[in-house]
């Protein structure tokens, strides 16, 4: 049976600083498992819950910004290394010269 400790680190202090994406992870992990449990006090389920939504807000901004920057790595052309480079496809009409 996994158990939540009693007093449950905060971020939201503006000095602390927030714990890796894995560590909110495994957190929240644990909590969800020990409240699933259904053995907790009403008060530390309250409390185990709060705690999980704020590490659960931590996590959806963190993969929301790492979305967000292989997003703009993804435009900026970014390719595999080991691939041939391909050539840029032929403008309209910029084939030689020939019309028609």
């Amino acid at each position: 049976m996994a158990t939540i400790p009693n007093s449950l680190p905060d971020i939201d202090s503006a000095t602390a600083t927030p714990p890796s994406f894995e560590s909110a992870l495994s957190e929240l992990e644990g909590i969800v498992a020990a409240m699933e449990a259904g053995q907790m006090p009403l008060q530390d389920a309250l409390d185990a819950y709060k705690r999980g939504a704020v590490l659960l807000r931590q996590c959806q901004e963190t993969l929301t910004a790492a979305e967000q920057q292989i997003r703009i790595l993804d435009a900026n052309g970014l390719r595999d290394f080991d691939a041939p480079q391909e050539a840029p496809p032929a403008a309209p009409g910029g084939d030689g010269g020939q019309e028609g």
